[in-house]
């Protein structure tokens, strides 16, 4: 599988990327034989990428995944994880996780961008897999912390780079205006931008994604199914948008999309995973897989053709921006129940 340069540092990820926050009991149970072979099945394919970090299953997918890596020569995968919730004996446990996954509430998750936080944090996640380094760190959700992360978080994180301890460094959000001042401002060198620029929002386009560019910086894309609008051949009412509800309008929207999708031979889904690639900066795209049949899916799609006259016809229709860039990376598809960031 194809990797692409993470710019201006020496490491690397697989175009596609194996996202475990699923793997951490995201919304279902999932058993542990059965998240092992999704990883399995994933290094058959060639993924090389696999995204976790403590808040996913108050660190049950950290333990999983490395369990599942640790056998691998560990100089052929690269593995992130995130900084900015310190995982904490709960005082006041009810039985099970009330942030979305279904796991013992033992633990409970603790803002903290300090220094100390973010030292502290890395090395219990190294426990937890049990691997003896990580190729990226992000700041995990920092929206309400930009002083304390930019300015005690990512120092702490670039002298570690810079001392060889990690490899790239950023932030990992839901929004893309902060991300750009992560990428203007702060020592960060890729950043993972989940649900802003896709078939559906392409926001990005106003802030991180020309940061990216004119910092040689790189874009890791999460989200594009935008919570599951996206993820099927036709959409739905009551499908879900960004965790709500999606509009009748953006379900019309969508499916507009899907027709457009289907006069070109391919299909919704397998669309919204390319469409990242429409843009240089963005060097890969990480989705949830739970199973090793949806790890199947995923690559089974990933050697789809999605024609460069699609995204004409998707701007000349007035259903994506005019300013998205013709597409440039090749059909690189996929389907899956979805990686948060």
């Amino acid at each position: 599988m194809h990797q692409r340069k993470i710019q201006n540092t020496s490491g690397s990820v697989t175009e596609l990327g194996f996202g475990a926050s699923v793997i951490g009991n995201l919304y279902r149970v999932t058993p542990a034989g059965e998240a092992a072979a999704a990883v399995d099945a994933a290094w058959e394919a060639g993924i090389r990428y696999f995204d976790t970090a403590p808040h996913y299953g108050l660190g049950l997918s950290e333990r999983r995944l490395g369990a599942a890596l640790r056998g691998r020569p560990r100089d052929e995968y690269a593995i992130s994880s995130k900084v900015g919730r310190l995982l904490v004996p709960n005082e006041e446990p009810r039985g099970v996780d009330t942030e979305g996954f279904v796991v013992r509430d033992d633990l409970r998750r603790q803002w903290d961008f300090s220094r100390d936080g973010v030292l502290r944090s890395i090395e219990e996640t190294l426990e937890r897999t049990g691997l003896d380094r990580l190729d990226i760190v992000y700041l995990h959700d920092p929206d309400a912390h930009w002083r304390q992360a930019a300015e005690e978080a990512m120092p702490a994180l670039a002298e570690l780079r810079d001392q060889g301890v990690i490899g790239a460094i950023g932030a990992g959000m839901n929004q893309s205006a902060m991300l750009a001042r992560f990428l203007r401002e702060t020592a960060a060198d890729v950043v993972m931008l989940a649900g802003r620029y896709t078939l559906l929002d392409q926001s990005a386009l106003d802030d991180v994604l020309p940061a990216a560019q004119e910092h040689g910086k790189s874009v890791v894309a999460v989200g594009v199914f935008n919570s599951g609008l996206l993820s099927r051949d036709r959409p739905a009412q009551g499908m879900k948008y960004d965790y709500q509800d999606a509009p009748p309008e953006l379900v019309a929207r969508a499916r507009a999309i899907a027709e457009v999708c289907a006069g070109h031979g391919t299909t919704l889904p397998a669309v919204a995973i390319a469409f990242p690639y429409t843009h240089p900066s963005i060097i890969n795209v990480t989705l949830g897989m739970r199973t090793a049949e949806q790890v199947g899916r995923n690559v089974e799609l990933h050697d789809q053709h999605v024609p460069d006259g699609l995204w004409d016809d998707l701007r000349a229709q007035g259903l994506i921006r005019s300013d998205v860039l013709m597409g440039h990376g090749g059909g690189m598809c996929g389907v899956s129940d979805g990686q948060g960031h």
